[in-house]
């Protein structure tokens, strides 16, 4: 049986390309079109993940040391669509006052910023849900927001742990949201990078649609008055 997501038309990824840093919303393009953004803990392989479905080797920083990623990167993909690398949370050995620094910029960008239209979540498959997972995906389902979590680093278990890790998780997962996904990934060996992009892709091309309906029936209302 074919997956339905990978019917989805696909949006471009590979063509991403670095747009800017930002310490807070304030120093962020226009807030308009659709962006995607990309969380996790700073040891959940978010770079390595965003370099995988972009196709390039170093669109993102990776580093052995967590939480280098310290700031809003943007990523421009055309047709005002990006992709947004959040700061990295909770693992980093850094100076308390940094990360509630990085706390801040990440809190303030998923409350305020109106462009926000999906969020891929990453969590090791071997360390999934922590405290501030639960949090984030409890935050995503009040404001509606789609959600894809990638479980990373699948390479490191046998499929049959892999797939019980998912199980497990995506059980716990439906009952904390009501517009959520929850799949395997691997950097490595690509496991689940089709699915990904597919969901993603999935959601460009949705919310556009919408969108132009939306404006659509608007203008026809305006008519009729």
């Amino acid at each position: 049986m074919v997956d339905p997501a990978l019917t989805t038309p696909l949006v471009n990824l590979h063509v991403a390309k670095f747009e800017l840093s930002a310490p807070d919303i304030r120093r962020l393009p226009a807030d308009s079109g659709i962006e995607v953004a990309f969380a996790g803990r700073s040891n959940a392989g978010k770079s390595s993940a965003l370099n995988t479905l972009t196709n390039q080797k170093a669109l993102a920083r990776t580093s052995k040391t967590p939480g280098r990623t310290q700031l809003i990167n943007v990523f421009d993909i055309r047709e005002n669509r990006r992709l947004i690398d959040l700061p990295g949370y909770g693992f980093a050995k850094v100076p308390l006052e940094m990360k509630k620094k990085w706390q801040k910029a990440l809190a303030e960008y998923l409350e305020k910023r109106m462009s926000l239209k999906g969020l891929v979540l990453l969590m090791d498959i071997r360390h999934p849900l922590k405290d501030l997972d639960v949090d984030l995906i409890n935050w995503a389902n009040d404001c509606q927001l789609p959600t894809l979590v990638l479980l990373t680093k699948a390479d490191k278990l046998k499929p049959g742990k892999r797939n019980s890790e998912v199980l497990q998780v995506r059980k716990k997962c439906v009952t904390m949201h009501d517009n959520i996904k929850v799949q395997a990934f691997s950097s490595l060996t690509k496991v689940g990078l089709e699915q990904a992009t597919a969901a993603i892709s999935d959601w460009f091309i949705n919310i556009e649609h919408q969108e132009l309906v939306d404006i659509e029936d608007e203008e026809e209302f305006d008519e009729n008055e």
